[in-house]
This record gives structure tokens, sequence and C-alpha cells, in this order.
């Protein structure tokens, strides 16, 4: 029998300023594709080959689809917490309730803290982060003092998880 999650999110990059960025700048690399290969107007003043073209239309396409792929997953067990950043980690990593000194939700600045969001390595002694958007996160800090967070959409639901494992961390 299959063991039922306390907590389970999974977060994407849905922000509305990401998707009108990529999509604008798709529509810039589309029409110069358009304007050059099917018109065969040259693009730009200094206009690239038509491979050159084909080649960057594709490559904006692989790099859009890439950012729709991107997925943080988060599930809170009785044994300890399961995280994966997909596609850049394959398999998930479980972070085992003993080997944390503290495990907390608390509000952070993606800017000021870690430079943004995404697979994090922050700034002084902050540590890493996982994050999509927002700025809730779980803190966690393992016995060598090193620090992760994992962000969250739903910080309440993760206070209960943990506050339902009585956890002496």
């Amino acid at each position: 029998m299959e063991k039922q999650p306390l907590f389970s999110e999974k977060q994407r990059f849905n922000q509305w300023w990401i998707w009108l960025i990529l999509l604008g700048t798709n529509g810039v690399f589309l029409y110069g594709w358009v304007q050059q290969i099917y018109l065969k107007i040259p693009f730009g003043d200094h206009p690239m080959s038509d491979l050159g073209v084909w080649i960057s239309v594709f490559a904006m396409f692989l790099f859009t689809l890439f950012m729709r792929l991107f997925c943080l997953e988060t599930c809170i067990y009785e044994d300890g917490i399961y995280v994966r950043f997909a596609p850049l980690q394959r398999k998930t990593r479980i972070y085992r309730w003993d080997m944390l000194d503290e495990i907390y939700v608390r509000k952070y600045s993606p800017l000021k803290e870690y430079g943004g969001w995404g697979y994090r390595v922050g700034f002084g002694n902050t540590g890493g982060a996982l994050n999509i958007s927002g700025d809730m996160g779980i803190q966690l800090i393992f016995k060598d003092k090193m620090p992760l967070l994992i962000g969250t959409q739903k910080p309440e639901e993760v206070e209960k998880a943990l506050a339902s494992l009585n956890l002496s961390i």
C-alpha cells in the first residue's frame, strides 16, 4: 500500500509577466522568420542567414517549452519532506527529519535573499532556494547549519502538516 502525503503541492511558472515576455519574444522571432524566410525580405539592419533565423526561432520555441516544463513538487510524509524541481532534478530528494535541526514556514524576499526565483543559490549565509513564485517558503536548517528554502503557495497547509507530526526539531 502506498503511503499518503500529509501535504502535497505542485507549482509551475504561471506568472503572467513571464509568459508575456516569452510570448512577445516568440512573436518577434516568428515575425522575423515570416519576413525573411517566407517574404524573402531581410529582417533587421544586419540580417542573419536563413539558417540562423531557423535556428533562432527553434531555440526560442524550445526555451519557452523548457520554461513550461519547470515544476516544483513538494510532499511532506511522516518520514520527511520530499522535493523535486523538474526537469533540473531527475530524482526526488528526500530530507528526513533526523537530518534537520529546524523546519518552519517563513516569509522571505526572493530578490534580496536569492536573486529571484528558480533553482537558486543565496547570498551570504542564506543557503539555497527552490522556488517558483511568491514570498512564502519552508525553511530547512540542516544539522550542518546549511539552510535550504522551499517555496510554497500553501503556507497554512504546510504548518498544519508539520504540526500533525509533533516533531522535536
